[in-house]
């Protein structure tokens, strides 16, 4: 028997919507990273670009268990002495609350020129209003994957 490698003729994509409200920003991040790479596929070849792609709404709505809204994120300007950090909370109450679902999503990726392909494939949208009609996602109802999606305050 031979090993299956899919090839571009043999890739179909799909349009999945997410609902982040309420769902726990980790595991939320991990099906979405399962998604993009396609993983979930019986045909799952790791050199292909083979995910679906994916839409989150209500990205500020998500959800953290612990303590992990003081967590920091940091950066780097480039300069000396140029470090720079901010937390989750206060990203999520700026002006873009989505680049931290974007940044646990991309953190959970592998880091070469795949996955920076793979993540031009989300699109991450604070509110409830996203403009990807015309595609007809299928709605992906993560919170009834399993109770521990979920989280409540």
């Amino acid at each position: 028997m031979k090993t299956f490698t899919a090839t571009p003729a043999d890739i179909e994509k799909k349009w999945i919507l997410i609902d982040a409200e309420g769902v726990v920003l980790g595991r939320l991040a991990s099906i979405i990273a399962m998604r993009l790479r396609g993983k979930h596929k019986a045909s799952f070849t790791p050199h292909m670009d083979m995910g679906d792609n994916v839409i989150v709404i209500n990205a500020d709505k998500v959800q953290m268990t612990g303590k992990k809204r003081e967590e920091h994120f940091y950066w780097h300007t480039g300069h000396p002495g140029g470090i720079k950090s901010r937390t989750k909370q206060q990203i999520l109450d700026g002006a873009h609350p989505e680049r931290v679902v974007m940044q646990a999503v991309k953190r959970m990726l592998p880091g070469n020129r795949l996955s920076r392909t793979q993540m031009t494939h989300l699109r991450v949208f604070a509110g409830t209003e996203h403009g990807m009609e015309a595609q007809k996602p299928e709605v992906l109802d993560v919170a009834s994957m399993n109770k521990k999606n979920t989280r409540t305050a």
